[in-house]
């Protein structure tokens, strides 16, 4: 029987569990995957001090985001075909984000619908909204998170138009997937899986097919959403949602600081420094890279979050001491829900949670909030340019 001591572990049974067009759609970028592949080799990049003769008594990684309490300054990240990982992947992945005591978020994009998340879990979710060009679409699924109590809105920016991500074309990337020779051999290799699927009705975008004019099977979804992604997206659209919203609202997508105050000006509650997982533009900064010049310049005005490359604990501590006040993690959660599911993603959260507490001890901390860059090595972390 595997032991299983970190994410890599996970990220390895997934690769086994998962078929290769599903696991290729969450662990890969755009193009050279070069963006991707610098979210994590840029945070390993930052060493840490250690300190002893410390009392590392009573200690807590507890901290809020949005002003919702958390155990430790991490949310789940909305992630498309997250049901495509393992059957029912989002309600299982939701269970145990609540019971773990941390927000989940749930993607426009997901297998699972809003409705299905609210039916199966008591805490109040997060829904992550695409902007499509069917306004009245859009106004419904805002009214539709707001119906399931959603405790707030995470409005993705830098999806006007779909990266190319080589990996998804080449595989015929669809859901459910197509049967081809290929892809059922691949799925024959992966007997839990498919009865996973087997047992579920689950196996198609539920916030879409139903609850758009026209669109009932998948070969409808797939021309509609071709057509679907507005490219002309802007503040002003912003302002309108936050107004049809009426609630917490988190902008996803921002990598500039003059984004960045117009995410202040914007009147939201938060902004996730994100490059979308290196799924968009390839050749991005980091998402760790591109956070203390954002932090610099409006972090006493918004509240700084990231996602991109926090593969443990020890990221997230680093984000933290570099001013994030929240972190997002993605491909973490998804290895774990595709290895064992609602075990699994438990496993990686139990996994950060004891990497972030160790981590803080060692750096001479028990209590998050007393945590900053003092406890990085000068010279490793990148900082805010001189004004």
């Amino acid at each position: 029987m595997t032991v299983i001591t970190n994410i890599e572990d996970l990220r390895r049974l997934a690769q086994k569990r998962v078929p290769r067009m599903f696991y290729d759609y969450a662990d890969s970028g755009s193009w050279t995957e070069g963006t991707y592949r610098a979210n994590e080799s840029d945070f390993a990049r930052i060493k840490l001090r250690q300190r002893v003769a410390v009392n590392m008594e009573n200690r807590s990684t507890a901290t809020t985001m949005v002003g919702v309490p958390v155990k430790m300054p991490v949310a789940i990240a909305p992630t498309g075909l997250t049901g495509m990982q393992h059957a029912d992947g989002e309600i299982l992945a939701a269970r145990a984000a609540e019971a773990f005591g941390i927000p989940f978020t749930l993607s426009t994009m997901s297998i699972c619908s809003i409705e299905d998340i609210a039916a199966h879990t008591k805490a109040p979710f997060w829904f992550q909204l695409y902007v499509m060009k069917d306004r009245a679409f859009i106004e419904r699924l805002i009214d539709r998170a707001k119906a399931a109590n959603c405790g707030a809105l995470v409005l993705t920016l830098d999806l006007q138009i779909l990266g190319q991500r080589h990996k998804d074309l080449k595989n015929g990337l669809s859901a459910p997937p197509k049967l081809t020779v290929a892809n059922l051999l691949n799925m024959a290799t992966k007997p839990r899986w498919c009865l996973g699927m087997l047992g579920t009705k689950r196996r198609q975008f539920g916030n879409i097919v139903g609850h758009v004019s026209g669109v009932g099977d998948m070969g409808s979804l797939a021309s509609w959403t071709a057509d679907q992604f507005d490219p002309g997206l802007n503040w002003g659209d912003v302002e309108w949602i936050k107004k049809r919203w009426g609630g917490k609202l988190i902008l996803k997508g921002i990598q500039d600081v003059e984004d960045a105050r117009l995410a202040v000006q914007s009147g939201a509650d938060a902004l996730i420094v994100s490059n979308h997982g290196g799924r968009q533009l390839d050749g991005a900064q980091s998402s760790i890279e591109a956070l203390p010049a954002i932090v610099a310049e409006v972090g006493s005005k918004i509240e700084v979050h990231m996602d991109g490359g926090v593969r443990s604990g020890q990221d997230v501590l680093k984000a933290w001491a570099l001013g994030a006040r929240g972190t997002y993690i993605g491909r973490a959660f998804l290895y774990g829900l595709g290895a064992m599911g609602q075990p699994g993603v438990t496993k990686a959260l139990e996994i950060i949670h004891r990497e972030l507490d160790l981590t803080m001890a060692f750096c001479g901390h028990t209590r998050i909030g007393t945590v900053d860059r003092g406890i990085l090595l000068p010279g490793t972390f990148p900082t805010a340019p001189a004004a």
